[in-house]
């Protein structure tokens, strides 16, 4: 027995003998089990033979009742959610600002914006990058494996290219504008309704700003156009004009588009790429390209509602920016989630209504492939988050906040907008002991 091999079994005339392994008595281990055993038998041949009282069955349904109510519960809990019409204020509120919302990528589909847009683009210096991109990444997919595909085609190439020059050469962040008249810094003064041609040019608001050079004091007027065409003339403006604008430059070189609104005030882009079979990520502002987890993990904001809007409808896509909802969500109390699913349908609906079978077909089939994307995303960052508990658990650590389902990727914080700026939005990098810092301010995109 000095290899540990119990599979022989002890005879019971030699019980009284004491065979050992370590700190263990077997035969006493042997003895008690037994006895364990029999005293079990015994009491439930005890209970059988003993008439209940009415006490007894008394007690004994109610447990059985409260069980069942548990499991009963338990089961209601994980039931499938089904859509369900709005019915209270906020519900209703809500379900009208996502129907508005959703209109905004209709307006990419102008044939005469479509061509304002590809005028400015230089077209050859963006075909030209693309096509050096193209060949690298399918050499590197080369140098691997005959058959290895390379990570993004040529026409992911193509935005690729159009971010970088979007970014570097044509759109202006504005924080301050200067003064109009001698180009100093500006303070601002407020917001001030539009006139009558901003309005018409889709300024909702404008903010008002002086010149602070005392001899001067001149006004500075800076309209939030969310009209593609004035954003297109004027070039400058923050996330709400970038994501606008570059949204519909990528529809212009011929990609599909989403413009994704997030209610903690920040908008940005997603294209399809057909080259992956999946919607990709991307923000002007940041010239950030597939990478969702930026905003929770890099900026340390906290997002309750991320909604993609299309020409072919509208999807909560949140699950793909926020993969640890303890860490980095924030409420979602605008409505139940039922009746999210129900608006969606609802705009999903309106969109594809006069497509044919074969096209709805596809789209069905591109959600059903998208939603499996979305919860494996949110189990890949579970297990990771289990693992790394394991691991500290194991080494004697003190479990930290998870940042994500990666340690390795520093994910930058935002570099757009005065520090200030961020640090009132909560987009100013996670905050010491936590992902997370203030609470965002509305009205600043």
């Amino acid at each position: 027995m000095a290899d540990g091999n119990y599979s022989t079994q002890v005879p019971r005339a030699h019980a009284h003998q004491h065979t050992r392994h370590g700190n263990l008595d077997v035969a006493d281990l042997t003895n008690r089990f037994e006895q364990l055993l029999s005293t079990k038998r015994m009491t439930a041949l005890s209970s059988r033979s003993r008439p209940s009282t009415p006490a007894q069955h008394s007690s004994s349904i109610s447990r059985s009742s409260s069980t069942h109510a548990h499991q009963h519960s338990s089961t209601l809990r994980n039931m499938p959610k089904f859509a369900t019409p709005p019915q209270d204020t906020n519900s209703v509120r809500f379900r009208s600002q996502l129907i508005s919302l959703s209109v905004t990528p209709i307006k990419y589909e102008n044939p005469g914006l479509l061509d304002d847009a590809l005028a400015v683009i230089p077209l050859e210096r963006i075909y030209s990058e693309a096509d050096e991109e193209s060949q690298l990444f399918q050499a590197q997919a080369a140098s691997v494996s005959e058959h290895a595909k390379a990570k993004w085609g040529y026409q992911d190439c193509v935005i690729r290219a159009l971010l970088r020059w979007f970014k570097g050469s044509f759109m202006t962040w504005v924080n301050n504008p200067p003064c109009p008249v001698c180009g100093s810094p500006t303070v601002a003064c407020g917001i001030t309704p539009p006139d009558g041609d901003e309005r018409a040019r889709g300024a909702s608001r404008v903010e008002l700003y002086q010149c602070s050079v005392s001899s001067c004091k001149a006004y500075e007027r800076f309209p939030r156009y969310s009209d593609v065409w004035a954003i297109l003339q004027s070039r400058r403006g923050r996330c709400g004009e970038w994501a606008n604008c570059f949204s519909m430059l990528c529809r212009a070189v011929g990609s599909r588009v989403r413009w994704v609104w997030n209610a903690e005030d920040h908008v940005w882009t997603e294209i399809y790429s057909e080259h992956q079979k999946r919607w990709v990520h991307v923000d002007a502002c940041e010239e950030a390209w597939d990478s969702p987890r930026l905003y929770a993990e890099g900026w340390g904001k906290k997002m309750s509602y991320c909604v993609a809007f299309s020409i072919d409808g509208a999807t909560d896509v949140t699950r793909r920016y926020v993969r640890n909802a303890v860490s980095h969500s924030a409420p979602r109390n605008r409505c139940p989630e039922e009746v999210l699913m129900f608006i969606n349908n609802e705009i999903k609906q309106m969109r594809r209504d006069g497509m044919s079978k074969e096209e709805k077909y596809r789209l069905i089939k591109e959600d059903q492939r998208e939603e499996r994307e979305l919860r494996n995303l949110v189990v890949q960052s579970l297990t990771s988050d289990l693992e790394k508990a394991i691991k500290n658990n194991k080494a004697g650590n003190t479990p930290s906040r998870s940042r994500g389902s990666d340690d390795e990727i520093k994910l930058p914080t935002r570099t757009t907008g005065t520090e200030q700026w961020r640090r009132v939005r909560g987009e100013n990098g996670p905050a010491p002991g936590g992902p997370g810092n203030e609470q965002p301010r509305r009205g600043g995109q």
